[in-house]
């Protein structure tokens, strides 16, 4: 049986909150006709994840939130947690992106903590993994996403790895314009269900689902979707203005 498609809107540092507004409101106008057939997740800021999730009531839209800390409340000024975040609306996070590891140092044990916490709490983590060009060049992409996904799954039962969503985002695409090709994402994106088969048992596997992150747009989503170990997309710039994000979700099937 087929997983269920899912295509997340990552807005990272973008949109005031009536910008977020109208956002999230044109989209979910550009979805009322289609069928129910995947889901759709909006990753707004901090600031505006109040206002979005009063624009989503009602939708079958999904809010999430871009970090979290592990902790439910605590002297961490500058920290938010799961209870918040569940508190505002939100039933995903996402855990490790590429910019949170290499611009603020973020460790695989702190994304470890963030998922076994956000289990625990409520949320699904969406974790994103993937190597740098220079580790692209070198060889070493299935090492390093081979030791991102192992640390972060190491706390979760088989049934709680079949419930997460993993995304793998080569860095060298986020943002570039130089996505990957449809091959080198399903390479990679069969390898990480490979290490989940192993670790957490072929159920859990067939089970998970594993986005593509890195340059998405309307012109690429439909041959990496047609990847068989592709479920759907993590998508950057190109959410940020809702006609190319509803391209993106609306691509045509063959």
């Amino acid at each position: 049986m087929r997983r269920r498609d899912v295509m997340a809107g990552n807005w990272k540092m973008h949109k005031t909150v009536p910008e977020a507004v109208e956002l999230a409101t044109a989209v979910r106008a550009g979805l009322e006709a289609r069928p129910a057939d995947l889901d759709v997740v909006l990753f707004p800021p901090f600031t505006a994840l109040q206002a979005v999730s009063q624009v989503l009531k009602g939708s079958r839209i999904e809010l999430g939130a871009q970090n979290m800390h592990w902790e439910k409340q605590g002297a961490f000024t500058g920290g938010v947690s799961p209870l918040m975040l569940r508190d505002i609306g939100c039933s995903y996070v996402i855990l490790g992106h590429s910019e949170r590891r290499q611009l603020f140092g973020e460790t695989d044990e702190a994304v470890d903590r963030k998922a076994r916490s956000a289990v625990d709490n409520g949320l699904t983590p969406l974790v994103c993994v993937g190597e740098t060009l220079s580790e692209r060049e070198s060889d070493r992409t299935l090492e390093v996403v081979e030791r991102q996904v192992e640390r972060a799954l190491r706390h979760l039962g088989p049934d709680e790895a079949a419930r997460m969503v993993i995304s793998y985002e080569p860095v060298w695409a986020i943002g570039t314009g130089h996505a990957a090709t449809p091959e080198q994402a399903e390479e990679v994106q069969a390898f990480i269900r490979k290490l989940v088969a192993i670790s957490h048992g072929e159920p859990a596997a067939d089970a998970l689902r594993v986005l593509y992150g890195g340059s998405v747009k309307a012109d690429n989503i439909g041959a990496l979707m047609a990847q068989g170990d592709i479920d759907g997309a993590l998508v950057g710039g190109a959410c940020l203005q809702a006609r190319s994000f509803l391209e993106i979700i609306h691509y045509p099937k063959d």
